[in-house]
């Protein structure tokens, strides 16, 4: 069986960051072409009925009046 490389250093980075955020169940997936990351709170995704922008590129995205997910731009610029 072969063994493939993956980087464990940058997932425990991540691991350390997610303790600092709300505990909630999410989904994450990044698109390095377009530098986005979006994260959705329900699976399979829900589509959203609303959504607002905030002042640092973060679309928070809605159903009715729960947040469902975050899709937050330019990633690799933070």
């Amino acid at each position: 069986m072969a063994i493939t490389q993956v980087n464990v250093g940058g997932y425990l980075k991540m691991a350390k960051a997610l303790q600092t955020v709300e505990q909630r169940p999410c989904w994450m997936m990044f698109d390095a072409e377009a530098d986005v990351l979006y994260i959705n709170f329900d699976q399979p995704a829900r589509s959203a009925t609303d959504s607002e922008v905030t002042d640092d590129d973060v679309v928070i995205r809605y159903a009715d009046d729960q947040v469902i997910g975050l899709t937050i731009l330019s990633v690799s610029q933070r």
